[in-house]
Formats: C-alpha cells, sequence, structure tokens
C-alpha cells in the first residue's frame, strides 16, 4: 500500500511540475522543441542569426532568460552563432552524451542550446560557444537607452578592438570625423586635405558605464602624448582627439587632461565640439577580428 501511494504521489507531482512549466515557458515549435528539448542540432549555415549582427540580447527561446549580449558574437564561418562569452550565469556546462564535447544550456530552463569549445584561438578570450539559432530569440537594444561618444586616437582598428571589449558599450563602429567633406572614403582622408581624423563611435549603455569612465579608458588605451599620430601612423588623420557633445562631456575630458598633466604627462590631445560622424568602409570595420590579429600601436596602460 506504501507502494502504491508513493507511486500516486510522483504521478501527481510530475503531472503539476509539468503543468506549471507548460504555463511558465514560450510554446515551442516542433523544431524548436527538437532541439531545445531533445537536444537536436539545425543543419549549418540555416540559422537566422548565423549571419546576423545587430546590437542587442540574445534570450534563451524556451524561457527568455538573457543568454549572450550581440557584442561578444563574432564570425566564426562554422556555421552557426559563436560566442566567445556569456550574460554572467545565464550558461551551464555539461559533460556531452557523447563523453567528448561540453553541452551548453540555459542555467534557468536547461534548454539545449549548443556546445562550448576552447583553444581553436579564433577571438582573445579562445572560448567558441557554438549555439542553435532556434534555440534562441534576439532583443534589439532600444536606441533611445543608449548615448554615442567618439574618440580619435591613431588607426581606428586599434581603438575600435579594445572598445568593443569595455563593460558597457554596446558597439564600436570605425569612421572619420572633423573634417569638411561630407561622406568622405578612406583614400579621401590619406590624403590628409580633408581634415578628417580615424575616429571611433562608441555606443553605450549609460546604466552600466559612465562617459568620464569611457573617457578615462581611452587614455589608458593609446598614447595621448604623441603629437604626430600614434605609434608607427604618422599625419593629421591619426591625431589623438575627443570630440565632445556637450559642455558635460568636455569638462570631463578638460578634467582627465589635468590629471595627466599633473602625473607628468604631457597631453597632445585636442578637445574639439562634435562634427558629423562618416562610418568608414566594411573592410575596416571590426578589423582585427576578421584577420585574426592584435593592435600593433594600442595597448592598456594603467595611467591613473
Amino acid at each position: 500500500m506504501k507502494i502504491l501511494i508513493g507511486i500516486i504521489i510522483s504521478l501527481v507531482s510530475f503531472t503539476e511540475g509539468s503543468a506549471v512549466d507548460e504555463k511558465s515557458y514560450n510554446k515551442l515549435s516542433p523544431e524548436e522543441e527538437r532541439v531545445i528539448i531533445h537536444k537536436g542540432t539545425e543543419p549549418p549555415f540555416s540559422g537566422k542569426y548565423n549571419d546576423f549582427f545587430a546590437k542587442g540580447t540574445y534570450q534563451c527561446k524556451q524561457c527568455s532568460a538573457p543568454l549572450y549580449s550581440s557584442n561578444d558574437k563574432f564570425e566564426s564561418s562554422c556555421g552557426w552563432p559563436s560566442f566567445d562569452n556569456e550574460i554572467k550565469g545565464a550558461i551551464k556546462r555539461e559533460t556531452d552524451a557523447d563523453g567528448i564535447r561540453t553541452e551548453i544550456l540555459c542555467a534557468n530552463c536547461g534548454g539545449h542550446l549548443g556546445h562550448v569549445f576552447e583553444g581553436e584561438r579564433l577571438t582573445d578570450k579562445n572560448v567558441r560557444h557554438c549555439v542553435n539559432s532556434v534555440s534562441m530569440l534576439f532583443i534589439p537594444y532600444k536606441k533611445s537607452e543608449l548615448a554615442k561618444a567618439h574618440f580619435a586616437g591613431g588607426c581606428f582598428w586599434g581603438i575600435e578592438h579594445l572598445f568593443k571589449q569595455k563593460e558597457g558599450v554596446v558597439s564600436a563602429v570605425s569612421g572619420y570625423m572633423g573634417g569638411t567633406v561630407d561622406n568622405p572614403t578612406y583614400g579621401d582622408v590619406l590624403q590628409e586635405d580633408t581634415g578628417h581624423l580615424e575616429t571611433v563611435e562608441v555606443t553605450y549603455d549609460p546604466s552600466k558605464v559612465n562617459y568620464e569612465d569611457l573617457a578615462q579608458y581611452f587614455f589608458e588605451i593609446h598614447d595621448p602624448t604623441q603629437v604626430n599620430g600614434q605609434g608607427p601612423d604618422i599625419g593629421e588623420q591619426y591625431l589623438s582627439a575627443i570630440f565632445c557633445n556637450d559642455d558635460d562631456e568636455k569638462n570631463i575630458a578638460h578634467k582627465l587632461i589635468n590629471i595627466l598633466n599633473a602625473k607628468g604627462y604631457e597631453i597632445a590631445t585636442k578637445v574639439l565640439p562634435s562634427t558629423p560622424f562618416w562610418k568608414a568602409e566594411e573592410y575596416h570595420q571590426n578589423y582585427y577580428n576578421k584577420n585574426r590579429q592584435k593592435p600593433y600601436c594600442h595597448v592598456y596602460e594603467n595611467k591613473f
């Protein structure tokens, strides 16, 4: 009789648990269920997020828990969306059924996402989360919640690369600013007669990082004392400058410059009013990750 009662209680508990899960979680299509519940895999290069690089957050398709930031997504050419970092606490790792690979699951609901690989050296973090598109739902950032800042410090490849690693930065885009020609090309700027500086437009979340932190970081990832360019890149287009949107940004820039001057640095960085920003050609964007290289004259140094 005790065994019978135990079985009945177990059945009731299972039924109640299933009802709660079914009510709490999003309804899945047969294909989503095949991948998320039954640990299947979508065909390579078939997922809608494979070649998708809009800015936002990737959530679990089953329970809507945040999993990844678009800032950590990169092109791996493996056929599935790839990330080199996860939102803290979002991912659970388990040994795969094959006993070899490491499976990744949503830490909130246990839904299957894909697998994680290390040691491939595809990014500086040396990690690749290989995720099925059907396991995720993309939520774009709300533009009204974000702000922009503009920094010039030599070749924009290095400044862009390092700002993308900064906490709170949503995107970093290479371009041109401060000149007299609309929509300049790289060739135009290279001639040094348009007045443009190679500049990076940093879009950031003010709830996670403030402008002063970004400006301080800018001074620490290049040499703000060099007057004729940056490292081996010599010329007007490579000068150090901060383009300010308002007086608050200008005051912060001058405050940091005064601190560094007091420390013995002879700061050459110019503080300029904001002008139209022109995005550079596509081959300049995300240059170091695309070419699997590292900056040759930009490196972080604690100056404050």
